[in-house]
């Protein structure tokens, strides 16, 4: 072979190098690109659901011990109508900050409402007693919220008895009712939801946790959306840096309106 025949000969190598190395540089920007897309959005920098003022007026906020201390003078300055507090779990716990998250939250113009973490491991009086030994109703208060979503060992793909969480569930919102006179608001996780409350409990309204879309018509009779748990306000300083961002499915006119006894 001629030395310039060589020389020919290598340059589709040397082409497909260059190649390489682009494709190569590309993928390793893309995973940068992704990588620091993924931190935004962990961060709460990028949000994916923001609900237009316009189609939901009425926001909100949920909170427990982990937003720490609260001003709730400041906090309830923040463009928000309501707050729903973590009053109790299971049979004995009590959030450590309800009492007083509760108290000063009635003290601005907030209309506050009070929920129950679900325990599958509990049983409904006992869990409606350690409730109702906690949350006094008041004139503006908010329905009641059972908070129905998977913890510790239990998971989507490993679950409680169905027809037996349903059963405790349903004990436990009729108990909240006869007491309060106010229907309860089954809050849930998409997860949860799709395992326990769909097809069920058609009477209640549900608060639908769902940080990537809007519910859909598949949830009818919804009523308030957890669409963040990266939301940042001015006005706490516990050690968890977010809060719970949601919406009300209705009016300003039908908000003021909603909730109260029916009993």
């Amino acid at each position: 072979m001629k030395a310039s025949e060589k020389g020919k000969a290598k340059k589709p190598g040397a082409k497909l190098t260059r190649k390489t190395v682009i494709i190569c540089a590309a993928i390793v920007a893309a995973a940068v690109l992704l990588g620091v897309i993924a931190i935004l959005f962990k961060n709460g920098y990028i949000k994916i659901n923001t609900p237009s003022k316009k189609n939901y007026p009425v926001r909100g906020i949920d909170v427990s011990r982990y937003q720490g201390d609260i001003n709730w003078p400041e906090l309830s300055a923040q463009n928000i109508s309501f707050a729903y507090i973590k009053a109790t779990e299971g049979s004995t716990h009590v959030d450590p900050k309800f009492a007083y998250n509760y108290a000063q939250a009635q003290k601005t113009n907030l209309r506050a409402g009070a929920y129950h973490f679900f325990s599958f491991d509990s049983g409904a009086e006992s869990q409606a007693m350690n409730f109702i030994s906690q949350v006094r109703p008041y004139e503006r208060m908010l329905p009641p919220a059972v908070d129905v979503e998977y913890y510790g060992q239990y998971s989507a793909s490993k679950h409680p008895d169905v027809s037996a969480v349903k059963a405790e569930l349903g004990k436990l919102l009729e108990l909240l009712y006869d007491h309060y006179g106010i229907r309860p608001v089954i809050y849930a996780t998409q997860a949860a939801y799709k395992t326990y409350i769909r097809g069920n409990f058609d009477d209640y309204d549900i608060w639908i946790r769902d940080k990537y879309f809007t519910p859909g018509d598949n949830i009818v009779n919804w009523r308030f959306w957890q669409y963040s748990d990266k939301g940042v306000l001015p006005g706490y300083s516990g050690s968890e840096k977010y809060i719970d961002l949601d919406v009300f499915r209705g009016t300003a006119e039908e908000f003021e309106r909603y909730g109260f006894p029916e009993k």
